[in-house]
Formats: C-alpha cells, structure tokens, sequence
C-alpha cells in the first residue's frame, strides 16, 4: 500500500465548492516527472480565491490549491532533477489547474521547477513566494530598462503587500529612495521604513481619475494595483521613466491617457510571473539570494501551519494579511 500524506483538496459541489483535508497517496495526485516533499508553501491573494471560491481560480476537479512550494525532491524522471535536490516552484497554473503545494508531497512536471540557491531556505523561498520573486522580476526590468538609483525616487504601490515589502527592501539595499505607497500610511509607516522606504505616502492620493500630465516626481515605479492607482502612477512619472505592472487588486482597467508615453517618453512594462521563461527564474532566484536582506524578509513574515489554511485564505481575501505568510508543511 502506497505510504499517504495529509492534503487540502477542493471539491466540486453543487453549490460551488468545498475543500476538506484528506489523506492521498502520490497515484492521488496528477501526472508529472518529479515528486517533491513539500516542505514550506505560503498563502497568496491567489490562493485566497481558490480556497474561498471567491473567483473561479479552480480549473480542474478535485484539485489541491497552493500555486508556490519549496522543498525536496524524493523522485524523478527527469535528467534536470534527482532525488534531494533543494527546489521552488512558482506559477505554470499550478494550484489552479494542476494541484500545488497545500500538501505534504506535489507531483509536478520538472521543467516547472527551479533548484533553490544555497542561500535560501525553504521556509525562506516560501517567505519570498510568488509576490517576492514578483517584485524581484520587477526590478530587474527597472534595471533592464535604465533606472538607476541617481535618477531620483521609485514608487512601490501596495506596499504593505507582499510584493511591495519585497520590492521595498530589494531596491532599498539596491541603494534606491524608495517611497511606500499605503492604505494604511499610518499604522503602517514605521514598518515599511523599517523595510527600506525612505516615505510613506498615502494610497488614496492614487485612486481618483488620473490628469493626463500630472507633476513629474518618480523615476521609476513597481505597481501592484492597477487601476486609477497605475494610471495616476504613470501621469506622474518623470520623462524616460519606467512603470512596472504585476498586480490588479484595485482592478484590471486602465483609465488613463496616452500622455505619458507620447510626451514623456513613459514605459509600462508588463511583468509576468506564472509563465516565465526558466532562464529568468534562475536569474531572479540568483538575484533573491545576493540582494534580499534576509532579515527584513523575516520582519515582514509570520508564521503558520496546514491547518491555518482555510482561515488565511478568507483573511486574505478580505485585505486582512500584511507582508508575507510562511506555511510549514
């Protein structure tokens, strides 16, 4: 009989969902090359959608949510891989049409994965997830495209989030002025100082409808918000500056102008994460390893367990998670 392992599993039902915990076995779990013991997952706004059934983030039935985990290969098919090779996995539907990481073992397709840098544990890949790796994508484009540290302030909206923390704390070790945009300035102001920022600044400054042109002040930006918030970010970016696009919690639309493009010469650039080439993912991971101050990773950080999951998933949804959540599988 094959050895079992505790999961959370949603299921179809005829009034929307429900997800219970289950003991499964590996023949349980979809086709891949690779079985990984999972040793740490995390909580993303993502996978609060899934657990609650808040949005159909579930493509296929029944299905195991968690779209990151980290942990240890204990089989494989794959040239790439052997058995206790240290790795991550980050997106390629995972947790929503493949089952993911809210589990004691995920079998995956290798070419999926990426093998974790020495430096970074697995409870510490977890504490970067998604929205670290993110923000870290996210300030390599700003690099890519030219912004540098002497060009003056870069914007992090949704800061208190966890790719604006994230984002903070690399560009601040970067040596950039980095300015914190929150709902929650106040209460929040010291913890994202401590991050990195050098202001707090409030988000509702963003949220009315956006001037085509306001006054110039960023030199670059990383949005996770969208909206009125990105389009009143981009009217107010310097000439030749660069906004960084990877979130939509405020909404998908984008009602702005083209201004800032065709007059100030304005980048929007878009940052994908879930399909990402693998030669980029092991360049952002590298980067995480050699620029992430583990220390302040660690202060935006809490702590919790499988059984934590359903509750987390609802309080996430709801805007109640500050920083990033590190599940110990």
């Amino acid at each position: 009989m094959s050895e079992t392992f505790r999961a959370l599993r949603a299921h179809k039902t005829d009034a929307g969902q429900e997800v219970r915990f289950e003991d499964l076995t590996v023949e349980d779990l979809m086709d891949g090359d690779v079985v990984v013991r999972v040793e740490a997952t995390t909580v993303n706004f993502k996978d609060g959608l899934a657990l609650t059934g808040k949005s159909p983030i579930i493509r296929a039935w029944p299905l195991v949510p968690g779209i990151d985990f980290a942990g240890v290969v204990e089989s494989s098919s794959n040239p790439e891989f052997k058995p206790g090779d240290r790795v991550v996995l980050n997106g390629f539907g995972v947790g929503e049409s493949h089952s993911g990481g809210f589990a004691q073992k995920a079998r995956i397709k290798g070419d999926w994965l990426v093998k974790l840098p020495d430096a970074i544990s697995s409870a510490h890949a977890m504490a970067i997830g998604t929205a670290g790796y993110t923000a870290m994508l996210s300030v390599l484009r700003l690099e890519q495209l030219g912004v540098t540290p002497d060009k003056g302030e870069v914007l992090v909206t949704g800061a208190a989030g966890g790719v604006g923390g994230v984002a903070i704390a690399l560009l601040s070790r970067l040596g950039y002025q980095v300015v914190a945009s929150s709902r929650r300035k106040d209460s929040e102001g010291d913890y994202l100082r401590g991050l990195g920022a050098t202001d707090v600044v409030d988000a509702a400054d963003f949220q009315g409808p956006a001037r085509p042109l306001a006054r110039e002040r960023w030199a670059g930006a990383v949005d996770a918000v969208g909206s009125h918030t990105l389009a009143n970010v981009l009217s107010q970016t310097r000439y030749g500056g660069v906004v960084t696009a990877c979130g939509l919690a405020q909404g998908m639309d984008l009602p702005g102008s083209v201004a800032p493009f065709i007059l100030r010469g304005v980048t929007l650039a878009g940052i994908d994460s879930v399909m990402r080439p693998r030669v980029d993912r092991v360049e952002a991971w590298g980067r995480l390893a050699r620029d992430l101050d583990l220390g302040k990773l660690d202060a935006m950080t809490t702590r919790a367990t499988l059984d934590d999951l359903p509750r987390l998933g609802a309080e996430i949804v709801e805007g109640k998670v500050r920083g990033r959540i590190v599940v110990a599988v």
